[in-house]
Formats: C-alpha cells, structure tokens, sequence
C-alpha cells in the first residue's frame, strides 16, 4: 500500500519535469548524468579546497632556531598540548559543511528513489500513441503477436519514432529477451509477464537475443527486428491478417536445435 502511494505521489513531479521520463534507457542515462556531473562537481570543490589549504598552511621555513621575531612570534602563537585552537568560527564551518552534505545526499537518494519508482511502476491507464506487442518465448525461438492478432515467429517489425511496448512470457522455461542496440531487456518468465518499452530512433535490422541460458539450443534463440519507416510500417500492418509468418532463421534454429538434442541423445 506504501508503494502505490508513492508512486501516486511521484508521478506529479514527472508532470513538472523535476523527474525525467521516457522509456528505461532514458530514465537511467539522465541518473547516470545527474550522478556523473554531481560526483564530478563535488570533486572539483574537494580538490580546489585541499589545494588551497595546502598552500596557505604551506611550511614557511620557520625553524626551532629561526632568528626572525615575526617566525618567533608565530611560532609561539601555536596552540599547546590540549588547548582548543581558536578563529575556528566557534563551529560554523563544521556545521555548514555537514548541513550541505545532508541536504545534497537525502535530495539525491530522494530524487533517485522517487525516478526508480517511475521506471517500475506498470502505467495506470493504456496509453493511446503506444504499441503494444506480445512477445512469447519458446525452446528455441521468439513469437510476436501484434494488436491485430497477427503473429510473426522470429522477426518483430517496430515503426520508427514511436513507443513500444513488449509484454513478454514464456511457453516453456525461463527465457530473457533482449535488444542490446536498442537498450530493451525483459525477462520471460512461464506464467507471467515483464514489460519493457523503447522507442527506436534510426531505421536498420537489429538482432534480439536470449540472455538466459535455456537448454542446448540457446546460442541459436536470436530474432531480427526490423525498424521500419512509420508510412512502411502501416503499409505492412494493413497487409497483416490473424496469420503466422516463419522465417527462415527460425527454422533453422530449431532444425539446428534438434540435431544438436539428437547429437547429445547419441553420445549417451
């Protein structure tokens, strides 16, 4: 109940652009940016200060047996052994410098807290300019079902410039899809769903992955995605019916995968 409510009480601040939005890979650039810049922003502040103190308190040749009354002087202004030093401000400084470290930390850990919880909550209503494919995992191949019913084994076709949406599952054992070009990763899990949304930017063909090792086919369990024009890709999904389409690679890597079951079969 804790968890809703602060999602509810998140996504406000989404609205306002204090947290970032998008898809997953954008949320965890602009956090690895914010931490990037801040690390970087707080070292420069520690060196420049360490430096400075380095060269203000730098050892000015003053000896035991200087003969110069100002070296003796300063000298004998030097705090003794268990006396308080003084001109420290009466603590100021101390206290500043910590009320500032805790401000910065408890707003970063709040603002990151606050952007995970964006990135796992499940959206509250479907979103009208997303599209949602299945995605359906199988020893040793990958089966996309489109809104329309349509269904493809081992080539998922995506429009340019528009957010996708994957629900994944498996038939059979655990799987993991993954688009490592695109920055798309989502388990595929039997009997339940994981989703992850992307938007490609540039058209080309990509090559998806399972990253779960699922049996003696897994380094063949690959599918093409293809990121096409938007006019190309409605041309297509017009063309689409409740149908199926098999390329070949999906063929063959379930062809390669029985011969490679019935090699093992034969060794024993």
């Amino acid at each position: 109940m804790h968890t809703v409510g602060s999602v509810v009480a998140v996504v406000p601040l989404h609205g306002e652009g204090i947290l970032p939005t998008g898809t997953r890979a954008d949320v965890f650039r602009e956090i690895f940016w914010v931490f990037l810049l801040l690390g970087t922003l707080v070292g420069v502040v520690v060196i420049v200060y360490m430096f400075y103190n380095a060269y203000k308190y730098r050892d000015g040749g003053a000896r035991a047996g200087a003969v110069d009354g100002r070296e003796r002087g300063a000298a004998d202004d030097r705090p003794t052994l268990g006396e308080l030093p003084t001109g420290g401000g009466g603590g100021r400084k101390l206290f500043l410098s910590f009320a500032l470290s805790t401000v910065i930390v408890i707003s970063l850990i709040a603002w990151t807290y606050g952007t995970l919880l964006y990135v796992e909550a499940a959206p509250t209503e479907q979103e009208d300019d997303v599209l949602e494919i299945r995605v359906e995992a199988y020893q040793f191949g990958w089966a996309f079902t489109y809104p329309n019913g349509h269904t493809a084994d081992g080539t998922l076709r995506v429009p340019q410039g528009e957010t996708v949406e994957l629900v994944v599952t498996s038939r059979d054992v655990f799987h993991n899809f993954g688009i490592p070009e695109l920055r798309v990763k989502a388990d595929a899990i039997p009997g339940q769903t994981t989703t992850a949304r992307f938007t490609p930017s540039e058209t080309g063909t990509y090559q998806a992955n399972c990253y779960e090792l699922c049996g003696a086919g897994h380094s063949y369990m690959t599918a093409e995605v293809v990121v096409m024009e938007p006019d190309d890709y409605e041309r297509w999904y017009e063309n689409t019916a409740s149908n199926s389409e098999t390329p070949s690679n999906a063929t063959t890597a379930n062809s390669t995968t029985a011969n490679a079951s019935a090699s093992v079969g034969g060794d024993r």
